[in-house]
């Protein structure tokens, strides 16, 4: 019975772990930003949520992986898909504004750069139904990839024509984006994940490596189930 014991706690806490839909941004159509080397930002979305969900699993929470074939256009159908998920994580990678870009030749093609901004950004909605929860969640991957060596861009919240997003937890690099529909329409607490600017070309390589790609899921799984799967939804912090 004693050696029973342990695999009971184990199928019991299993059985009440919470489940992370996670959203491959963009689709084939609309691959979204395009990296400093030419590659679409749909291939970066994909790799990072394959290794996330991964990381996640690796911590007993329980995943639902949305949108990885690039054929889901309807980002409300995203949302809905996710509505009997406890989570919802939306992965991204990160433009600047059309007039920060300059041009630069690689592989004797011209191609679009902007080495002025670098880092994560986090987002949510205050016309999600969970804020506080949304809140919680999104400081704590902001936390947990802070310790695991990244740095926030913070330039979203800069008072200039496309940004000017308010910060929501400016330590962890969490902004309001109130309009984004996957964050707006879901159903359970929801959080967008800007991993990086991949028009910065230092930053494209590094986002390229399965070495950085698998040590940023593990923060953010970290970062998940500190928030999640251990019940420890903290009041939100001060701006």
């Amino acid at each position: 019975m004693r050696a029973l014991f342990p695999l009971l706690l184990y199928a019991a806490a299993s059985a009440h772990s919470a489940t992370v839909a996670i959203d491959v941004g963009h689709f084939i159509e609309e691959p979204g930003a395009t990296s400093a080397r030419g590659r679409p930002e749909l291939d970066f979305n994909r790799e990072l949520a394959v290794e996330i969900e991964a990381a996640a699993r690796g911590r007993g929470l329980k995943t639902m992986l949305i949108g990885y074939d690039g054929f889901m256009s309807h980002l409300a159908q995203r949302t809905a898909a996710a509505a009997h998920a406890d989570f919802f994580l939306s992965i991204h990678h990160d433009s600047v504004q059309p007039y920060l870009i300059e041009t630069w030749e690689h592989d004797r093609v011209e191609r679009s750069f902007s080495d002025l901004h670098s880092g994560f950004s986090l987002f949510i909605s205050r016309k999600n139904r969970s804020l506080s929860r949304s809140l919680a969640c999104a400081s704590a991957i902001g936390e947990a990839l802070r310790g695991a060596g990244f740095s926030p861009s913070l330039y979203h919240a800069d008072p200039i024509p496309g940004e000017n997003k308010p910060f929501a937890d400016r330590r962890n690099g969490v902004h309001y984006y109130d309009n984004l529909i996957v964050l707006k329409t879901a159903r359970t607490p929801a959080v967008l994940l800007e991993a990086g600017v991949i028009v910065n070309r230092d930053e494209d390589l590094k986002l390229q490596s399965e070495e950085t790609r698998k040590r940023m899921a593990a923060a953010v799984s970290l970062g998940l189930d500190r928030c999640l799967a251990k019940g420890s939804i903290r009041t939100a912090p001060t701006k």
